[in-house]
């Protein structure tokens, strides 16, 4: 038995309610317990003291020897500083503590028959980036367990109810006793509903539920997403136990795009030219995706060079500033030409190359000014 002052353990004063000591003892319990605390032998020791002092005070007769007598007042009492006995609704102590727990927190009001929710769904939609960007309507069809339409969901044959489960009197949950403090469990006989059934319903075979298909309407907000998703409230599966539907949730896969990739809220797009109008510019047209806009190419653009049009992304679903359309420019070298092409061609190399390729090639004259000191450097 512990040695310390049954007060100071719970941390109270001597005048303390009844009321004001079970809370102290449940705050004590729920710290301590060895369940939360499996690596700290110290936890264990303090839970024990705390459930010793709290037998003890709780406990009118025990607690007026205590008063007087001190520790040598409840030595030799029955119960007293061991099990559970003299008064102490410590099996009380324990289900308001540890009832959530080991319920999964699924616990209905009031002690009595617990109501689950029924189980979420999640319905994968693929769209297409228009459609993503813009918004659209689109309706699914969803294999579903619904409320039987026959018993109401009641499981019951209709004209019949269920009736309180005899094991755990209606309430859904069972105690058992495992070591020194006793636990909450799901009844067995009727697996937490508090309620059985002897005449079931022949369309839902006693479950209270049936599948069926349901078509729903989906409004895709404008600027979502791959990864993003819709909830539809109370659109999952029905209650078995007479509690709320769950909730459907739609995620959201856009398709990937011929043209398009997004970014965040920007579109990006690959545009190629010819190498002719990279050298002396032009004007391109370049699609969106509300139209085509007229994108100017300067003279002597490269390759890689990114033109930004604005406006022309993504407006994001959670809010901010519409993104821009990226078009990146990838100049192409000419396939397949004829001899006069070709003629061209060398000729307009040959007018370039020499003296004039710094001007007209200033980063291949640069790179090629580069390779010869590398080499030269080798040599010396």
């Amino acid at each position: 038995m512990s040695q310390r002052d049954y007060y100071e353990v719970l941390g109270v004063e001597r005048d303390v309610s009844a009321a004001d000591l079970k809370k102290a003892y449940r705050r004590l319990a729920m710290k301590y317990h060895p369940d939360r605390n499996p690596d700290d032998e110290g936890a264990d020791a303090k839970f024990k003291e705390a459930k010793e002092a709290y037998e003890v005070l709780n406990s009118s007769e025990k607690r007026a020897a205590y008063d007087q007598f001190g520790h040598a007042g409840v030595n030799n009492q029955p119960g007293g500083g061991g099990g559970f006995g003299g008064g102490a609704d410590i099996n009380d102590i324990f289900g308001d503590v540890f009832g959530d727990i080991f319920s999964g927190g699924r616990r209905g009001g009031g002690g009595g028959q617990r109501v689950y929710r029924g189980d979420d769904l999640q319905y994968n939609l693929e769209i297409t980036l228009e459609d993503a960007v813009a918004g659209v309507a689109k309706e699914i069809r969803i294999p579903n367990l619904v409320a039987c339409d026959v018993c109401d969901g009641s499981g019951a044959k209709r004209g019949t109810k269920p009736s309180s489960c005899q094991t755990c009197n209606g309430v859904g949950q069972v105690r058992m006793q495992q070591g020194f403090f006793s636990v909450q469990q799901a009844c067995p006989t009727c697996r937490g509903k508090g309620k059985v059934i002897s005449d079931p319903c022949p369309k839902c075979i006693g479950q209270g539920r049936i599948q069926k298909e349901k078509t729903l309407s989906v409004k895709v907000p404008a600027g979502v997403d791959t990864g993003d998703k819709i909830r539809l409230q109370g659109e999952g599966e029905a209650s078995d136990s007479g509690g709320p539907a769950g909730d459907l949730f739609v995620a959201i896969r856009v398709k990937e795009h011929s043209i398009f990739k997004r970014d965040g809220a920007n579109l990006e797009c690959t545009v190629p030219i010819n190498f002719a109008t990279a050298a002396v510019g032009g004007e391109l047209e370049v699609p969106t995706l509300d139209g085509r806009v007229k994108l100017k190419v300067p003279a002597g653009t490269q390759t890689e060079k990114l033109f930004r049009v604005r406006g022309k992304g993504v407006k994001p679903v959670r809010g901010g500033a519409q993104g821009d359309l990226l078009c990146r420019v990838r100049v192409e070298t000419p396939v397949s030409l004829n001899s006069d092409q070709r003629d061209l061609l060398m000729a307009f190399h040959d007018s370039i190359s020499g003296d004039k390729a710094q001007k007209h090639s200033p980063q291949a004259h640069s790179w090629l000014g580069g390779v010869k000191k590398f080499f030269d450097e080798l040599r010396g």
